[in-house]
């Protein structure tokens, strides 16, 4: 019985667990009786839009068991950027702009267009599609090729040649014939090509127009000019130019040979129809060859030849220039430097263009050098000719303009003459632009000049140009006509400037015959010999050297190299001399102040009085070589004179502190040493040895800071004094004031009067021992003054 009640549980549990599982299905499945089947959520149903379905527009839903996911259709992307998407997630589908993704999607010559989905692509105006579509993609072997329009019938019209061109087409008129508006071509039906001769009537200025084969040609009248291009038009050239000029060349049968040459090519261009063209090489060299030798000669020496020559030199490069061939030409000499620009065609040239030389440089249009199209010649010339030496004949002729008081004008550049094709440049629409290199780097105020051939015979004026920029190195000008140029610099005169070369001249040689005794005093007497007569010997060595080159080559400008060294050696043996009276200041403070007699070895005064120097010298000639030489002088550019002040007004100031230190204990040891002394005697005793350091020390070369500005006469004449004096004072002052030295003096007087049985190699110890000095005084080699 327990039995089958355990059976009857069993089988009515079993039955419940059956009837529980068929009547649940997982999310997605249906359930039926036979089982759980799939949903396909995909399916249209009446809850959506038609054609939409549960992943929405431009999305294609894929059923999967269970689920489905959302794939965007063709030609767009989710805005979730993956591949697959959930129907509950807010991506959408968007449109996907194949013509800005994809680089070069239609190919060459064709435009893209996007639509939703894909593109299209259309070719451009002048193409068309090799299948003959008007729109394709990517893809389908389609390119676009040109449309040849010059295959249509009179597309240009009767006197026209069509030229085709990627996408399009223009016409070019025959020879000739052309346009109305001036331009070169045209497309369409809106203008038509006509005679030029009689569209035109100016098109042979000066001359008279025919049509032939190859177009038309220019007959010009008696006094006019084509160059000898027949398409050219007809200009004036003036012959005369080259008539009266013999007194530029009596003197000088080459350049009278370019004179006649340049007269004679002249006068066949303006009578002949079809003139020779001179060899333009052989022109040019010869035309520089004879601005060469008249610049050596000499001979422009007054104003009047100074505008003969520019405005011979300017009309023969006028005359010259049209038979040059484009782009131009660059020539040479020992005294000229020159470049031409040529351009030709019928064409009016346009744009900036620069033309540069070594020493300027020209910056202007070329609209500006060719001219006005009314009167377009058919080429356009510029030309810039530097001269090398043309400033020492032209300088000093200023005309009406006047210097600032207690100034005066000096040229600071090379003359250079700028030539254009254009007859009219008396005022340019647009200036023109040059800027010049100095000759010497200064910061005086410049001033942009030009030659004025009218003003009294020839001067400099500076009507019409002004300075745009200006630095030590170049100028920058601005004038608005054509002219040679050049560039003014003002100076400060120095009034009285005989009154100073006549003591600078009779100072050195006096201080050069004192120096020399003094070498010979210090290197000769042994009596006297000491570290600080040692320190003397080579101040005056230094002061020697120096004063002997400034008086023989310190005007010697002829040779540049040459006048560089004068130069340098001059730069190292004043900055010797300082260097010896710095330490002069060093050893006198020792004395004085420290009471310190050791000796300093003359190896460490020998590398402090010339390695120190020979370092400055060095490293300065390395960093500006060429700042050893002036146009006058054969000393330190202006720019330049800090590598000598520096190191001088170093010492300088090191001098005067010494100076003032010892002066002072100077004072104390007089009124200790000598009490009884009365005050007139020891103010005189005292300004005596006061007076005798500030020479030593050099603190007198202090005046020669003041030189750089006007009104400085009084320091110049103190400076000129006291440094041309220098050899004189240390002369007087450790030579003739010196107890010791004196009685040297006059043993040798009396040995040279008066024979005596000693022999010479007594000399140097005799009066030692009978003056007996202190072992001090030996030492020290001080003065007794």
């Amino acid at each position: 019985m327990t039995c089958r009640w355990n059976l009857l549980m069993l089988a009515l549990c079993l039955s419940v667990i059956a009837v529980l599982s068929k009547q649940s299905c997982p999310n997605g499945f249906n359930q039926l009786p036979q089982g759980c089947i799939d949903i396909d959520e995909c399916a249209v149903d009446e809850d959506y839009p038609e054609d939409i379905g549960p992943c929405g527009e431009d999305a294609d839903c894929i059923n999967t068991n269970g689920t489905f996911y959302c794939v965007c259709k063709d030609g767009f992307r989710s805005s979730s950027l993956t591949v697959n998407f959930s129907a509950a997630s807010s991506a959408t589908c968007r449109d996907i702009n194949e013509c800005l993704e994809i680089q070069d999607v239609c190919g060459s010559n064709a435009n893209c267009f996007n639509t939703s989905p894909y593109y299209s692509c259309i070719c451009s105006d002048g193409f068309i599609s090799t299948n003959g579509l008007e729109k394709f993609r990517h893809g389908d072997d389609v390119m676009c090729i040109d449309i040849d329009e010059c295959q249509e019938d009179e597309v240009c019209g009767q006197y026209a040649t069509c030229i085709n061109a990627p996408g399009s087409h223009h016409c070019v008129c025959n020879p000739g014939f052309g346009l109305k508006s001036g331009e070169s071509n045209f497309s369409g039906t809106q203008e038509q090509c006509e005679d030029i001769c009689m569209l035109d009537k100016t098109v042979c200025g000066n001359g008279t127009c025919h049509r032939g084969a190859s177009g038309h040609y220019c007959a010009c009248h008696t006094g006019f000019t084509n160059y000898g291009n027949s398409s050219f038009r007809c200009t004036a050239l003036n012959c005369d130019d080259f008539k009266d000029l013999n007194i530029l060349t009596e003197k000088f049968h080459a350049a009278n040979d370019v004179v006649v040459l340049l007269n004679k090519s002249c006068v066949e261009m303006t009578e002949s129809e079809n003139p020779t063209v001179p060899h333009k090489e052989d022109l040019l060299g010869r035309l520089l060859s004879m601005i060469d030798q008249l610049l050596s000669s000499g001979a422009l020496n007054d104003n009047r030849k100074v505008s003969i020559f520019l405005n011979l030199v300017e009309n023969a490069l006028r005359l010259i220039g049209p038979f040059m061939e484009s782009p131009g030409e660059n020539m040479s000499s020992s005294h000229t430097e020159l470049e031409v620009l040529v351009h030709k065609g019928a064409d009016l040239p346009r744009g900036a263009v620069t033309v540069s030389s070594k020493q300027a440089q020209l910056d202007m249009l070329l609209e500006t050098a060719a001219g006005d199209r009314s009167y377009y010649p058919g080429f356009t010339t510029l030309s810039l000719l530097s001269y090398a030496n043309l400033e020492d004949s032209a300088d000093g002729f200023f005309g009406k303009m006047k210097p600032p008081e207690k100034q005066k004008f000096k040229i600071n550049s090379k003359v250079v003459t700028v030539t254009v094709s254009n007859s009219n440049t008396s005022h340019l629409k647009e200036p023109i632009k040059l800027t010049f290199y100095h000759m010497t780097q200064t910061n005086k105020t410049s001033h942009c000049v030009f030659w004025d051939s009218s003003e009294d015979g020839g001067a400099w004026s500076a009507r019409g140009c002004t300075v745009v920029k200006t630095n030590p190195e170049y100028t920058v000008c601005s004038c608005t006509h054509m002219s040679s140029f050049a560039v003014l610099m003002a100076l400060y005169e120095i009034e009285n400037k005989f009154e100073l070369q006549l003591i600078t001249w009779v100072g050195l040689s006096l201080s050069l015959i004192c120096l020399f005794f003094c070498i010979l005093t210090f290197s000769l007497i042994r009596a006297i010999q000491s570290p600080r007569t040692t320190i003397h010997l080579h101040l005056c060595i230094s002061l020697f050297a120096a004063g002997l080159i400034f008086l023989a080559g310190i005007a010697r400008t002829e040779n540049q190299v040459c006048c560089a060294v004068v130069a340098g050696l001059l730069h190292f043996f004043y900055l010797a001399a300082f260097c010896w009276m710095c330490l002069e200041g060093i050893q006198l403070f020792r004395m004085v102040v420290l009471v310190f007699n050791a000796n300093v070895k003359t190896l460490y005064m020998m590398v402090g009085g010339y390695g120190v120097p020979a370092v400055i010298v060095t490293i300065s000639a390395i960093i500006n070589a060429k700042g050893y030489g002036t146009e006058r002088y054969c000393w330190l550019n202006l720019e330049f004179i800090w590598s000598f002040f520096g190191p001088v007004s170093f010492i300088i100031i090191v001098n005067v502190f010494f100076f003032l230190i010892t002066v002072w204990k100077l004072a104390q040891k007089f009124s200790s040493l000598n009490p009884d002394m009365d005050s007139l005697q020891k103010i005189k005793t005292f300004t005596v040895t006061a007076v005798a350091q500030l020479c030593l020390l050099g603190t007198m070369w202090i005046f020669g800071c003041f030189q750089f500005d006007e009104g400085t006469v009084a320091m110049s004449y103190l400076f000129t004094f006291f440094g041309s004096l220098q050899g004189v004072m240390l002369f007087v002052m450790h030579c003739l004031f010196s107890k010791q030295v004196r009685g040297e003096y006059g043993n040798i007087l009396s040995r040279l009067c008066v024979p005596q049985k000693k022999s010479y190699s007594d000399f140097g110890y005799s009066n030692t021992k009978k003056a007996n000095p202190s072992k001090s005084t030996q030492d020290t080699g001080d003065s007794h003054i």
